[in-house]
């Protein structure tokens, strides 16, 4: 028998032999793909005594516990029915806000998506701010914003705090927050576990609360972490590792409340129990779409018109839409199922503000009994 006759007649089970060995590297190189990519995205994970919403290492919302998997996110993407955006709108930025506000006033500033600017007792506080071009953690590939910042980085008047959310990469933008550290030096208000994540970033002046926790950064206001429904996480294996959370600012020009990211729940009423009147609420409204997957983590604009009235806000203005497609919904269809919500339960529409995109208002006062002020809650509390 000739060479070639043999090399012809090679043994099957040396094929499969090669089989299982290219098949074998495949695995291990997806394997080590996975644990090198959890290791540089994962957020780093909280370890700290058993509470009433932390246990085994993980965060739970308050209620049933209602969210959807891995399989039912993959059911989503192969069968949504995603609404229209825009690739790109050349929108020009406004005009800097003033440097600070003082006397009772209070004055808001949507930038885009989450972030807005609160001017209040002297104060500037940015709320999830982003300014990077994507929310993903890597700067090719990701949600990519439709439109840029309402206001220019550069045009930021001295920022003293910064209230962070969440650590999704729509709220919590480390280029952004790095820049924000190098300009202004704020102090970063978090919830449980994502200082580290923060400090490992090289991001410094992180205070860290629990729900229902307060810091105050300046005689006279006080800011309070509060819950939330949602969840958290930046990786494959981080998921409510973390605490997401909304804010309560409180001091002598009334309440104002952040929701961040939210699905409808009894930390509305428990928010207005304990510390209206709510002067001004900033609600989300986008990502709402479809139902069955969003309802158990983001509100619609029917529950945040509900919210708003539960809150019994003075104000409220809309966030969390026509930034990023991060659902079903089209890039108009939170805004105008917004007003028709206001219209069919008779609220107006004075009182629940869509900005512009780096448009800034005054808020108005709200009447209080003399029992309300918030000297009186903070000694009762």
């Amino acid at each position: 028998m000739t060479d070639r006759n043999k090399r012809r007649n090679f043994p099957s089970n040396v094929w499969l032999r090669r089989a299982l060995f290219f098949s074998g590297a495949l695995v291990t190189g997806g394997i080590t793909v996975y644990a090198v990519a959890d290791r540089l995205f994962s957020a780093p994970r909280y370890e700290g005594p058993v509470s009433d919403h932390f246990g085994d290492g993980k965060f739970y919302n308050p209620g049933p516990q209602d969210q959807h998997g891995f399989a039912d996110f993959l059911r989503w993407r192969l069968t949504g029915n995603p609404g229209v955006w825009r690739r790109w709108m050349d929108a020009r930025p406004r005009a800097a806000p003033p440097e600070r506000v003082g006397d009772g006033r209070l004055r808001v500033t949507f930038i885009g998506h989450a972030t807005t600017l609160i001017q209040m007792d002297g104060l500037n506080i940015l709320t999830d701010p982003v300014w990077s071009e994507r929310a993903s953690p890597v700067a090719w590939a990701g949600p990519k914003r439709v439109r840029p910042p309402g206001l220019r980085f550069e045009d930021l008047p001295q920022i003293d705090a910064v209230l962070i959310s969440h650590n999704h990469y729509d709220h919590l933008d480390v280029p952004t927050l790095r820049r924000l550290a190098e300009a202004h030096r704020p102090r970063y208000i978090v919830a449980l576990g994502n200082r580290a994540l923060l400090e490992s970033k090289g991001v410094r002046g992180v205070v860290e609360l629990d729900w229902w926790q307060g810091f105050q950064p300046a005689d006279d206001l006080q800011i309070v972490c509060v819950p939330a429904k949602h969840f958290s996480g930046r990786g494959l294996s981080d998921r409510d590792r973390t605490l997401w959370c909304g804010y309560v600012i409180q001091g002598s020009s009334g309440t104002t409340y952040f929701a961040g990211d939210t699905a409808m729940g009894p930390h509305f009423g428990e928010i207005r129990d304990r510390y209206g009147p709510i002067r001004l609420a900033l609600l989300p409204i986008g990502a709402f779409l479809p139902r069955w997957f969003m309802a158990p983590v983001h509100v619609s604009p029917e529950e945040a018109v509900e919210a708003h009235q539960i809150l019994d806000a003075g104000t409220s203005v809309a966030i969390h839409f026509g930034t990023f497609a991060l659902g079903d919904d089209g890039e108009r269809e939170a805004v105008e199922e917004l007003y028709r919500a206001l219209e069919n339960a008779g609220e107006q529409r004075e009182r629940f503000w869509v900005l512009d995109f780096g448009e800034g208002r005054d808020v108005p006062p709200v009447e209080r009994r003399a029992s309300e002020s918030w000297h009186e809650l903070k000694s009762r509390r």
